[in-house]
């Protein structure tokens, strides 16, 4: 069913919630946002609540404060609080502060997200992302409790093992490390958009990939290699006649993703983002030189109009 016969039998909030969920994968379409969902729901259903809670926080903070609505529509006040709703459920047990945590984070995500919003449309701003969400999600997880490394049993290294660590890579976006999740998520994006799906598929082989070739089995059966590659491929999807640029933001966030580890951050998608925001200024910066490296062009004497 086309996106927009489903719209017109979803309420306007209902679609704009989807549309939230689907815009973690940098896409404006509620049937890919209700298979995210639906990802969640199958594989981790505890942490559903949290993921509801924080995108309909950042809705009706838009709402009450009086944002665009074309905005609204596109789920660009929702995704970040969908992620920190995500977090906050997988770190912190479920109690009686953690409901109007998550509201609050997630209506401060929305705030972030308009004022970013403003500048990226006034002042060309590089994109906002999920720029809110890392960067609350540092000082949350600043008040967690230090994770206990659990032994994990791996599968053996086989076909069957690779696939489905490929599409784990795209479950991990959202913090989901069954096969399933990717395979629901990879037929939302392919249902959304065909050659983003592709993308992401080849930015979260490319991780998993050189993840084994370093000898990171562990993490790369568990997809964690390759989400932020998957996601950088997203974010340049769309560049038909320039392939390379999703290639590139492909090799930047795997190459960025050891630093974060050691200054001791927590990955999230802080790789994708600086990969991101560091090829767009390469761009804008080349765009520049271009420009001030053109000879103005000397008119000749023209008659002149009366």
């Amino acid at each position: 069913m086309p996106s927009h016969h489903f719209n017109t039998h979803c309420p306007d909030w209902a679609t704009a919630l989807l549309n939230g969920f689907s815009q973690i994968f940098l896409q404006r379409n509620p049937l890919c946002g209700l298979l995210c969902l639906l990802a969640i729901l199958f594989t981790a259903p505890t942490l559903l609540g949290g993921a509801l809670l924080g995108g309909v926080a950042g809705l009706l903070t838009a709402q009450r404060r009086g944002y665009a609505k074309a905005d609204r529509q596109a789920g660009l006040f929702s995704y970040n609080g969908v992620l920190l709703g995500l977090l906050l459920s997988l770190q912190f047990r479920w109690s009686a502060i953690l409901p109007p945590l998550i509201l609050a984070c997630g209506g401060l995500s929305a705030i972030v997200t308009q004022q970013w919003l403003k500048r990226a449309r006034d002042q060309h701003f590089l994109p906002a992302y999920t720029a809110p969400f890392v960067g609350l999600g540092w000082i949350l997880l600043s008040f967690a409790d230090p994770a206990q490394p659990t032994p994990v049993s791996l599968p053996a290294l086989d076909f069957l093992s690779l696939l489905g660590a490929e599409f784990k890579g795209l479950g991990q976006v959202i913090f989901l490390d069954h096969p399933l999740a990717g395979v629901l998520i990879a037929a939302g994006l392919l249902l959304a958009n065909r050659r983003a799906a592709l993308w992401a598929l080849a930015g979260s082989g490319a991780g998993l990939l050189c993840a084994l070739w370093l000898n990171e089995t562990s993490g790369a059966l568990l997809g964690l290699h390759g989400y932020n590659p998957a996601l950088a491929a997203l974010a340049f999807s769309q560049q038909r006649r320039q392939p390379w640029l999703p290639l590139l933001g492909i090799a930047l966030a795997i190459l960025l993703t050891p630093a974060f580890a050691a200054v001791g951050l927590a990955t999230l998608t802080a790789p994708f983002i600086l990969a991101c925001w560091l090829l767009r200024s390469g761009i804008r910066l080349l765009r520049q030189a271009a420009t001030d490296s053109t000879p103005c062009q000397t008119s000749e004497n023209q008659p002149r109009l009366r």
